[in-house]
């Protein structure tokens, strides 16, 4: 477990970019617009100091950068990952709490599986208002369930600045306590996701295929592009 966070290893620049950084806002905005998304055909899982020197991210990097921002401005810094059915990937996103009320900021092609505003009362609800907007290229609905909030303090050290990838952070959050969403309905009772949401939200995105095969635990980078890898 870490005694702190440590960002002697950033340069003075680096730093400076995470002191902008004093709100989930511009967080949010630096991820949509000041980063490009990690589109890389190799597996990745850069620090929040990788992402910043190269420039893009995909949804777990743009989490962690997220986290390394809260800490910085002395916020809590967790991870949750949102996991997908057998015929999708998985999304991790970065959430906040302000005035008792949950928010989270992401990393996404698709605007839906981006910001949320703190309203939510609960980690569970802030989850479920990820489901209308999880689907794959069938357009199944395809969230199933919430990960524990992972405390990034809870990680190795190097988490925050190592120059290689950080894939013990997926392997953690592979194995946090998951809880269902769907409840009582039955996945063929689900409607397909909105056919105009859908080419909305393909608006100036990729049109690669929504769903890849969910690579192994130990290289789980959370594939969907919005998800996680880039496929969107």
């Amino acid at each position: 477990m870490s005694a702190g966070p440590d960002f002697s290893r950033f340069a003075p620049r680096q730093l400076a970019a995470l002191r902008r950084l004093d709100t989930p806002r511009k967080v949010q905005d630096f991820l949509d617009y000041g980063l490009a998304y990690n589109d890389s055909a190799e597996d990745t899982c850069f620090s929040p100091l990788e992402v910043l020197r190269r420039g893009k991210a995909h949804c777990l990097e743009g989490a962690l950068l997220a986290a390394a921002a809260f800490l910085l401005h002395g916020r809590r810094a967790l991870l949750l990952d949102l996991r997908a059915g057998a015929r999708d990937d998985d999304h991790v996103i970065a959430p906040f709490t302000e005035n008792g009320r949950w928010g989270a900021v992401a990393q996404s092609h698709f605007c839906g599986l981006r910001y949320r505003e703190p309203v939510y009362a609960s980690v569970a609800e802030l989850a479920r208002s990820y489901f209308e907007f999880y689907y794959n290229s069938a357009g199944e609905k395809t969230l199933r369930e919430f990960s524990a909030p992972l405390p990034v303090t809870a990680l190795r050290p190097e988490w925050l600045y190592s120059p290689k990838d950080v894939f013990f952070v997926s392997r953690e959050l592979d194995g946090r306590r998951h809880y269902g969403i769907l409840g009582p309905v039955r996945e063929e009772e689900l409607r397909p996701a909105d056919s105009l949401l859908r080419e909305a939200e393909l608006l100036g995105g990729s049109r690669a295929p929504l769903v890849r095969r969910r690579p192994k635990p130990y290289a789980a980078i959370k594939r969907r592009a919005g998800h996680g890898r880039p496929v969107r």
